[in-house]
């Protein structure tokens, strides 16, 4: 199949390029013009300049495409509250099943994200089917997927093009230089005490997800949503078992949410460092937790455990040099396909 894909060279978007390409499938991967493509350029694919915020170019690349896999987001902190994050996600879904269309491409699948689905205060799993309440407007990247999701179901309708959306979870892996892995873990790893606030995700392995989602490409109904998840963890859990796979003894400070929260945002404003930063702050001290059972069924969707899924994260901090020392030697080594 003829392939044509946005982010392909992303973190996720990476992996998803790995496995068309070892499935024998032809990609061609949307670029701008100064992205970065070290993780794929071992690989034979096709590049093609163009942006999600351009229709023309999209229209352009996608030409003589069979389907498509829309990755493209944002991906640091600091784009999450910046006043583009409106435009490329809802605009760019919106110009990716418009181009699609012009272009007589059959089949998009979305790549969402699970805090699309739902969170709460407490530790409540959420499926495809429940309500979304994170209306408060704080929650600015949320919001904008759940409306691009539901934009992307109308044109489909409209339009006539086939498009499947898939919700990842928290994604962890080797190679995760911008976003979470070389954030989140190298901060409990290298801070003291370690902080711990209350919250929690689904803890997902970046490989299983690729797998959820090249499956959604041949195998997902058209206007369904397939939660790609993982193991349900709390914070203090996630951080606790971090530790243990570092083999570093430390405290574990937790404390209210309200306090850290009080805390942290006080220094932000008086422009002291922060040991989280304020934004991860606010989505980390709510419960992420995800039901994947539908994508389990109609995917063949497999998620290993948490453990699995740090323990090559954390061993790539420490070979990448984002963290100084040495992992016990019953950490597993990082896989040559995760370096």
């Amino acid at each position: 199949m003829k392939i044509f894909l946005t982010g392909g060279h992303g973190f996720i978007g990476s992996r998803v390029v790995r496995r068309l390409v070892a499935e024998g499938h032809a990609a061609r991967c949307l670029v701008r013009e100064h992205s970065k493509t070290h993780r794929i350029d071992d690989l034979s694919f096709e590049k093609v300049k163009g942006d999600v915020r351009d229709r023309a170019s999209l229209v352009e690349g996608m030409q003589g495409m069979e389907s498509c896999i829309h990755l493209a987001s944002i991906s640091s902190w600091t784009e999450m509250t910046s006043d583009a994050l409106e435009n490329t996600i809802l605009g760019g879904t919106e110009n990716i099943i418009l181009a699609a269309q012009e272009a007589a491409v059959k089949r998009v699948v979305f790549v969402s994200s699970s805090m699309a689905v739902n969170a709460s205060e407490g530790p409540q799993v959420f499926d495809e089917n429940s309500a979304f309440t994170l209306t408060d407007p704080k929650y600015r990247y949320p919001l904008a997927k759940h409306r691009a999701e539901k934009r992307a179901l109308e044109l489909a309708a409209e339009t006539g093009v086939e498009v499947v959306t898939v919700n990842p979870a928290e994604v962890y892996g080797a190679n995760d230089d911008t976003f979470v892995t070389a954030g989140n873990l190298r901060d409990i790893i290298k801070d003291w005490p370690a902080l711990a606030c209350t919250g929690g995700s689904a803890v997902t392995h970046v490989d299983d997800v690729a797998q959820g989602i090249t499956a959604a490409l041949f195998q997902g109904r058209p206007g369904e949503r397939y939660i790609l998840g993982g193991e349900n963890l709390e914070v203090k859990d996630i951080v606790r078992l971090t530790l243990e796979i570092a083999g570093i003894k430390k405290p574990i400070l937790g404390m209210p949410n309200g306090v850290l929260k009080g805390v942290v945002f006080g220094m932000a404003k008086v422009g002291l460092p922060t040991p989280v930063v304020p934004e991860l702050l606010t989505y980390a001290t709510l419960y992420w937790f995800m039901n994947s059972e539908k994508a389990k069924n109609e995917l063949g969707y497999a998620p290993r455990p948490a453990r699995a899924c740090l323990e090559p994260a954390i061993r790539w901090l420490y070979e990448a040099g984002h963290v100084k020392g040495q992992l016990p030697n019953s950490a597993p080594r990082v896989p040559v396909s995760e370096a």
